[in-house]
């Protein structure tokens, strides 16, 4: 999944608004909607705010190249 698919449904499972997590999250309710269109380009900042709000985290891992 992609930050915009992984946004919006776990905003819909929780219940909550674009405009709820934008307030929320102390973004712009345009960052939201560019987000889940798949539009947005947000920083790090932005990102580690929103998946606070959702109670999600983010990994990283290294990849095998092969």
């Amino acid at each position: 999944m992609n930050l915009r698919e992984v946004v919006k449904e776990r905003r819909g499972v929780l219940g909550i608004s674009q405009i709820d997590l934008a307030e929320m999250a102390g973004i712009s309710l345009a960052t939201v909607k560019d987000i889940e269109r798949g539009a947005g380009n947000p920083s790090m900042k932005t990102v580690t705010r929103i998946l606070e709000v959702l109670g999600l985290e983010m990994e990283f891992h290294i990849r095998t190249i092969k």
